[in-house]
């Protein structure tokens, strides 16, 4: 059973910095790419960034040059530094990974969520 688990969420002043992680454990045979969403209230989750197992990183319009996404391939993690925080990024902040498990029909998996609260 694969499992995503992400920790480091909070409140935080406007401007300040979290840094969220998230791992995934079970038995996974591939990580093809881990990413981080958030869903605010009274709206629909949306993409922040992801990584692929080569590298790449991909972001939103709107993080760019304040979030910064990395993994740790050998340990299954993903992290998202968030720097210069703003009231808009308040939401719940979701891991997902694009892997090959032991289910072969399935290859997207969700973590719970992390609060993440930017006060102005």
């Amino acid at each position: 059973q694969v499992r995503l688990v992400e920790s480091g969420g909070g409140l935080v002043q406007a401007g300040g910095s979290l840094n969220l992680s998230c791992v995934a454990s079970g038995t996974i045979f591939r990580i093809n790419s881990m990413g981080w969403y958030r869903q605010a209230p009274g709206k629909e989750r949306e993409l922040v960034a992801d990584i692929t197992s080569g590298g790449s990183t991909n972001y939103a319009d709107s993080v760019k040059g304040r979030f910064t996404i990395s993994g740790a391939n050998a340990k299954n993690t993903v992290y998202l530094q968030m720097n210069n925080l703003k009231p808009e990024d308040t939401a719940v902040y979701y891991c997902n990974a694009d892997l090959l498990g032991t289910n072969p029909r399935r290859n997207h998996y969700w973590g719970q969520g992390t609060q993440v609260t930017v006060s102005s």
